[in-house]
């Protein structure tokens, strides 16, 4: 699997890259909807997560306040003291919301663990890349350090040689000099 592809929009001299920085996590995309892609999964994982808002708790505590309100008041008589209705309405309510709220959240747990292992594999391949970067720098430093030292060498050499070639130019200046007495 290529983790670059070269950007076409670029001239072929210069070859740039695009990364794709979710490489590690295209492999768990199937876990992003909680109950699958339908309208019902979309429906039901709406309705599961509204269960824990503050809207809901309100409107809920409203509702139950506006029931025992009017039947004990005696506005309407169709669920009397007990409140058995409203018992069972919970009941009904529950039987349905915990399920919901249970798949919603193991739904969850495995998206997160997805990620928190592509976010791993990510990790992992930035270290790798680091370490060859890091095995790169120090063998290009060794390499420098080598051409440093061979061209101190060659500096001293050319020193060497350039007195020696003076000397020996002074030695036929006076070599000459001395067999002609003309100069």
């Amino acid at each position: 699997m290529s983790a670059a592809t070269p950007d076409p929009s670029q001239s072929p001299r210069s070859t740039k890259t695009v990364v794709d920085h979710l490489r590690f996590h295209k492999g768990h995309a199937h876990l992003t909807p909680t109950f699958g892609n339908d309208a019902f999964a979309l429906k039901a994982e709406a309705f599961a997560r509204f269960f824990g808002t503050p809207t809901f708790l309100g409107a809920q505590t409203l509702l139950v306040l506006l029931w025992v309100g009017a039947n004990l008041s005696g506005l309407v008589k169709f669920d009397l003291y007990p409140f058995i209705l409203l018992n069972l309405a919970f009941s009904l309510q529950s039987a349905y919301a915990a399920p919901l709220i249970l798949l919603a959240q193991t739904r969850q747990a495995a998206r997160d663990k997805a990620n928190a292992d592509a976010d791993a594999q990510h990790r992992e391949a930035l270290a790798v890349a680091n370490q060859e970067r890091l095995a790169i720098a120090e063998q290009n430093s060794a390499q420098m350090l080598q051409l440093l030292e061979q061209n101190t060498r060659l500096t001293e050499m050319t020193k060497s040689l350039t007195e020696r070639i003076e000397t020996l130019t002074l030695d036929m200046h006076k070599h000459f000099v001395k067999r002609d007495g003309s100069c």
